[in-house]
């Protein structure tokens, strides 16, 4: 399961007001701003704690749920919107309106219009406005390229290796509404396409100055990664990505104009996580299921949705194929023990990117957990599609009868008690939602074509291009629902790259930190052991600093250097060949933005770090799972 996506929705518009003191770990800010109402009964506290605190009131490091700090932060329009037609509409349609009413009340920070003033206050002087696209793009989706090994060369970052151990901050540029940034963008030349998801804005930023070109507010926030590329053969150039409302939107990079907008999706329930990727005058979509967290409510027909993989024609945006990970549910004759029907086989949502192997016209994505029995073989695998039709032609599946969805425990060693939507629980389920998270990889080296692939388990996997058979598996910690190898994978063309979290796993037995292994042997090249830093005020700014310290975001390889960020918030980078650190950055502080708004910076995590015309950039701020929130995006350049 894509965590990211069950709380996509309560994420979706931002915070509010106190949305600085939260990105400072302002937990105790936020009691003073509800502490009036502590004072007297309150309705919608007692509503919470009936109907939400279980999920979202604890501190475990495995909550998957929003905290409550986080939640105070969030506008009435927010938390409302997320509980009616949002990903929490289910939680929702639970509640009498009264109920949903005072609930909202007690939790919501005041809403706070943001305007255009965080936007024109740093408008670039009209001498710095104009978008120029004839430069190759040095980032041009979420791979940096279509085999999806997110590495660039020296020449193409505009940064060498030396420079990299020399970074120093060049600007800020602050959020508004905003907890978590998610979004990796396009870099074209001196401009940066950037969707502010939460702040449904669309900007394309001058790299050197963070000053901005032109700003479009968007239909839905586009959560996905961005891509670029021609639409069609002889089609204008555009920006894709994937909003919150499930739409794909095909975007002018000249002015921000939408030139299409259409629903890729065989479920429209179904979110858009994974990063569209625009290939031959194809656009591959990977959609993912919604039924996951739903499944937490008891009279919830558990469950019917499962993940897909489209490709769409670049030019209309028409559907010319969908492969689906399994057959539509059906009723399997039985109801839980709340008396309400259940169906299926479900689950196995795509939620990474996909790669593409030119050579082979193979598509290559990897799947989620069943989320209700009968466990398919389609679960947990990394699946190899023909381009042209979207038929499959192998598939590796890494762990059989993961069934599990949010009212299961993580595991049968968990001591946590299933709910009624686990009904499956006596079965042969292993009950651990060790997903492909992280999107497959095409390797290339001495004539032999290798796919990696990344997964919760702390599993890196190298397969036979070809045939999908296993050449080698290397194991990181024990692997959790939120741990493992999260977001990504990168390669250098020798060794491949694997960052592990691992939030609230004993240090004994922890895989958090960075890995390296010699894709050609299968040996491990080097490793770096990630560690809690909640020393000289840090315990303050960081939330779980004590948990939250692994690596979750996808890495980035430039020239012969590794970079990566880490939950607690800083950047780290590695000498590639050999793991010695050649500089480390703190982002989890407050920044003095250039576009005037305040800004905090907190975890690292899904699209953390990107690079381009001699920049390194930094989305600071993942307010999810206990995580710490944040709300600027961080530009480094090396000292002069």
């Amino acid at each position: 399961m894509e965590l990211g996506r069950i709380t996509a929705a309560l994420a979706a518009a931002g915070a509010g007001a106190l949305v600085l003191a939260a990105a400072l770990g302002g937990g105790a800010a936020l009691a003073q701003g509800h502490g009036e109402a502590e004072q007297f009964p309150s309705p919608g506290k007692d509503v919470f704690d009936r109907n939400c605190a279980a999920c979202h009131a604890g501190a475990d490091p495995q909550s998957r749920a929003p905290a409550l700090r986080a939640l105070q932060t969030m506008s009435a329009s927010t938390l409302t919107t997320a509980l009616t037609s949002g990903v929490m509409r289910a939680q929702g349609a639970a509640l009498s309106p009264r109920d949903l009413r005072d609930v909202v009340a007690w939790l919501a920070a005041p809403d706070a219009p943001a305007g255009t003033a965080w936007i024109e206050s740093h408008r670039c002087p009209a001498s710095r406005r104009t978008v120029d696209l004839k430069p190759a793009a040095t980032l041009a989706g979420w791979g940096a390229g279509p085999e999806n090994t997110r590495r660039l060369s020296a020449a193409k970052a505009g940064l060498k290796t030396a420079d990299l151990g020399r970074l120093e901050v060049a600007w800020s540029f602050a959020l508004p509404r905003t907890t978590a940034l998610r979004s990796q963008p396009v870099i074209v030349g001196s401009t940066m396409f950037y969707a502010a998801t939460q702040a449904n804005t669309l900007l394309a930023l001058d790299t050197r100055t963070g000053c901005v070109k032109w700003a479009v507010e968007t239909p839905a926030g586009i959560r996905t990664s961005l891509a670029f590329g021609p639409l069609g053969p002889r089609g204008p150039l555009a920006l894709i990505g994937g909003d919150n409302a499930g739409q794909l939107q095909a975007i002018d990079p000249r002015d921000g104009k939408l030139i299409w907008r259409v629903d890729p999706r065989h479920d429209k329930t179904a979110p858009l996580t994974g990063s569209p990727l625009l290939v031959g005058g194809r656009i591959l979509v990977p959609i993912s299921a919604s039924d996951v967290a739903a499944a937490g409510r008891p009279t919830f027909e558990c469950c019917k949705a499962h993940g897909a993989l489209a490709a769409l024609d670049a030019a209309t945006g028409k559907v010319l194929w969908t492969f689906h990970t399994m057959a539509a549910a059906q009723p399997l004759g039985r109801k839980n023990a709340a008396g309400t029907d259940v169906y299926g086989p479900s689950g196995a949502p795509i939620w990474s990117s996909p790669a593409v192997d030119v050579r082979r016209g193979l598509v290559l994505t990897g799947t989620g957990e069943n989320t209700s029995p009968p466990a398919t073989g389609t679960s947990d695998s990394v699946v190899a599609l023909d381009l042209a039709t979207g038929k499959v032609r192998w598939t590796h599946q890494a762990l059989r009868d993961d069934v599990w969805n949010m009212s299961c425990p993580s595991g049968r060693d968990s001591g946590r008690k299933p709910g009624v939507n686990c009904f499956f629980y006596d079965s042969a389920s292993v009950l651990r939602d060790h997903d492909f998270g992280a999107g497959p990889v095409v390797f290339r080296q001495g004539g032999r074509d290798v796919v990696l692939a990344g997964q919760k388990s702390g599993d890196v996997w190298a397969l036979d291009a070809g045939s999908g058979k296993v050449l080698w598996r290397r194991t990181f910690g024990p692997g959790t629902a939120l741990g493992g190898v999260h977001w990504g994978i990168a390669t250098d063309g020798v060794r491949v790259f694997a960052p592990v979290s691992d939030p609230g796993v004993p240090d004994a037995v922890s895989g958090a930190g960075l890995h390296a292994i010699d894709v050609a042997s299968g040996r491990i090249a080097w490793e770096w052991k990630a560690g809690a830093d909640c020393g000289g005020g840090r315990d303050a700014r960081v939330a779980g600093c004590a948990f939250h310290y692994g690596l979750s975001a996808a890495p980035l390889v430039i020239d012969g250097a590794v970079l990566a960020g880490s939950l607690d918030g800083k950047l780290w980078i590695f000498d590639a060949a050999t793991g010695k650190v050649l500089g480390v950055h703190d982002t989890a502080q407050p920044f003095k933005p250039v576009n005037g708004l305040p800004g905090a910076g907190g975890s690292i995590d899904a699209t953390g770090v990107f690079a381009g015309d001699g920049m390194v950039f930094v989305n600071s701020g993942y307010g999810q799972f206990n995580q710490q929130a944040g709300n600027v995006l961080v530009a480094f350049r090396p000292k002069r």
